[in-house]
């Protein structure tokens, strides 16, 4: 379906929905019967027949949101199972026959069977499926409402063959239907604490500005962004017929899994003793989504987790399709980078010699106004392929698309072709002692002296700066600006200019960082860039030229799960052990939350190249893939033992070393350009939680 006639489809799903079942707080009571019978009539049962699996997992979120088990997925996969049996389908669709669909052995902590006709069941590892009447029905009081049930079966009245492959899609399709019903409810409760946490009022104050609140309200948001993204790639997938969908299918179910959990324990803590007593929908989402979660362990994939699919088949992450030049430019590049010795003395001169550097750029100014896709697809595979051109690549973020926008015509002359030639070696002097990442804080002071200016200050955390042949210096001009951002001027000095000293400090990571110290430096006033007292805009507008750069964790993390999974291939048990283990279970959690990270990735820019922005997107997928890096370096070395920390010197190091140089690196991801505290604080602010 398209996405209008999605979200129409969706709101009639809930506007019957709440006629007939109520809200979450009337799961106890709904008349599950009646809105089968509703359903039918609205043709929710037949989507089978057209493979919409996009329009069942709108409708099935919309069921979730109200806390309702109507197993419209059910209905689905028997439709599909059923397919050569024309009468049975039919009847299917039109609610004659209330199917419920289970594994071999697993009649048992079924939703729905009190209202059920027949149970179709699959063979596992494939056989003859069976869609057989219910004799007899027991209620399993406990977690979930509707209670589970028991059913006992009659002989068969159909039987059809299935192949190995025809039951794990099928499973596969129930485990994804549980998954986002699971998700959609666990969405609901988040969405309550967001608005309860904007009007509570605890010790005087709104609890939507206590830090922790915030926080936590942040993490949620970033579960459920990217369980609705890695849901929609699925149906895609899907309706798109790509041969890897299942594979999609298992990220998305598998991520939602903890995902879920997470996400409605914060809303439970949010909402506190207000989301504790039954006259709230809190309680009964909570149910559904630990009764839904905990039946996938009833729908067993012989195919495994996805650790297990990733480490014993060969298969890789679905990628991304940034579209037909994006992804023909892509095939460009690798070819490149596959035949090009990876030394910077020849791929920066071969890079610049294509015009790579600033091709984004109009050709007025030496580009070919490459699109969005191209840049992102340059960035994305020199970083996987660790290309040694990162410096060069920021130059053009940074300060070529600033020069561009912000520069007068006589740095434009003077920079932008040094920086297409690759020859532009710069650091940020943005953090000082007092303004890390409250920038808007910084103290260094730049003076009006005539026809130049004189700076004093202090700068940290200067990466490079002891080779740097310039520097991108953020100074205060108007001490009295009001807000404090309105006094800011950006710079682009020599580092050699005189009153300038740097001292070197070694980071964990092993790079060079710097404390530049600035004792009356001089400068002309065309070292300025952009407007006195203008500088907040230019250095906003070079952090949104990140979106093109923003991949680079996801594609670095990318490339570190493939040499991972490169050396376990050889011997999935010895490396991981057997189905089951903790270790392929931590692979699985890595590689969907990698998926994810992805996920929120591709949307930030999807939002960017519409013309709209990243408010949310960006921010999330910064911190999802900067913890995901630390997460992902300690997880090597525990798959990898000893063998993951060593470095490269170390003659057949897994990963050439890459393993514990990114963990030791992974706490800058973290750190860099705003503390992921910080960034859940934006992230909660555009949820409208107060300062």
């Amino acid at each position: 379906m398209e996405a209008r006639e999605l979200t129409a489809f969706a709101t009639s799903v809930a506007g019957v929905t709440a006629r007939r079942w109520g809200k979450a707080a009337q799961a106890a009571g709904g008349d599950l019967s009646g809105l089968w019978a509703d359903g039918a009539a609205q043709g929710w049962l037949a989507l089978g027949a057209d493979d919409a699996l996009d329009a069942v997992l709108a409708a099935t979120a919309e069921l979730g949101r109200a806390a309702c088990p109507l197993p419209v997925m059910d209905a689905f996969v028997a439709a599909r199972v059923l397919r050569a049996e024309d009468k049975l389908a039919a009847q299917v669709a039109s609610g004659e026959l209330r199917v419920l669909v289970a594994a071999a052995g697993g009649t048992d902590y079924l939703d729905g069977g009190t209202a059920a006709t027949h149970v179709l069941t699959l063979p596992a590892g494939g056989g003859t499926a069976e869609l057989r009447p219910v004799e007899g029905c027991r209620e399993l009081p406990g977690l979930a409402v509707p209670p589970w049930t028991a059913v006992e079966l009659g002989e068969a009245q159909a039987r059809v063959e299935l192949d190995a492959q025809a039951v794990d899609e099928a499973i596969a399709l129930l485990r994804l239907g549980l998954a986002a019903r699971a998700a959609a409810a666990a969405q609901r409760a988040h969405e309550m604490a967001v608005e309860h946490a904007k009007t509570r009022r605890q010790f005087g104050k709104v609890i939507g500005s206590f830090g922790a609140v915030q926080q936590r309200t942040a993490s949620c948001q970033i579960d459920v962004t990217a369980a609705e993204h890695l849901l929609r790639r699925a149906a895609d997938a899907y309706c798109g017929g790509r041969h890897d969908w299942l594979l999609q299918a298992e990220i998305a179910v598998e991520f939602i899994a903890a995902a879920s959990r997470r996400v409605q324990l914060g809303a439970q803590h949010t909402l506190a003793a207000m989301g504790y007593f039954e006259e709230h929908d809190a309680p009964w989402l909570f149910r559904r989504v630990h009764g839904d979660i905990t039946r996938l362990r009833t729908l067993p994939l012989q195919a495994g987790q996805v650790a297990d699919i990733l480490a014993e088949t060969g298969a890789s992450l679905p990628s991304f399709d940034l579209g037909p030049v994006g992804e023909s430019f892509r095939g460009e590049v690798r070819e490149f980078l596959g035949s090009t010795p990876h030394h910077a003395a020849v791929m920066i001169p071969a890079m610049a010699e294509r015009g790579w550097f600033g091709f984004g750029w109009p050709p007025e100014h030496g580009g070919r106004n490459a699109s969005l896709a191209e840049q992102v697809v340059l960035n994305e595979e020199t970083m996987y392929a660790r290309a040694p051109v990162t410096m060069e690549l920021g130059s053009v973020m940074l300060l070529g698309n600033s020069i561009l926008r912000h520069g007068t015509d006589e740095q434009r002359a003077a920079f932008l072709p040094l920086i297409r030639a690759g020859r532009v070696h710069f650091c940020l002097g943005y953090s000082e002692p007092e303004a890390g990442s409250d920038l808007a804080s910084l103290r260094t002071k730049a003076e009006r002296d005539g026809d130049g200016w004189v700076i004093n200050g202090q700068k940290l955390w200067t990466t490079g700066g002891h080779r740097a042949s310039h520097v991108w210096l953020a100074t205060r001009t108007d001490p009295d600006a009001t807000p404090r951002h309105a006094g800011i001027t950006v710079f682009l000095i020599p580092m050699d200019t005189p009153g300038i000293t740097v001292q070197q400090h070694r980071a964990l990571s092993g790079e060079i960082s710097c404390t530049v110290f600035y004792d009356d430096v001089r400068v002309p006033d065309a070292a300025r860039v952009g407007a006195v007292n203008g500088g907040w805009k230019v250095i906003t507008d070079a952090l949104a030229g990140e979106r093109v750069f923003m991949g680079s964790i996801a594609a670095s993390l990318l490339r570190q799960l493939d040499d991972l999974l490169a050396v376990v291939r050889a011997d999935p048990e010895g490396w991981l052990g057997p189905r089951g283990s903790a270790a392929r279970a931590k692979l699985s959690e890595l590689a969907v939350t990698l998926q994810a990270n992805r996920a929120l990735v591709a949307a930030a820019i999807g939002a960017t190249a519409a013309g709209g922005g990243a408010r949310l997107e960006a921010p999330m997928a910064g911190v999802l893939g900067g913890e995901l890096a630390e997460e992902f370096g300690e997880a090597m070395l525990d798959i990898l033992g000893p063998r993951g920390a060593l470095s490269g010197e170390v003659p057949g190091t897994p990963g050439g070393g890459a393993f514990e140089y990114s963990l030791r690196l992974s706490i800058m991801y973290v750190v860099g350009g705003g503390t992921n505290d910080i960034q859940r604080g934006l992230i909660a602010r555009g949820l409208g939680l107060p300062r």
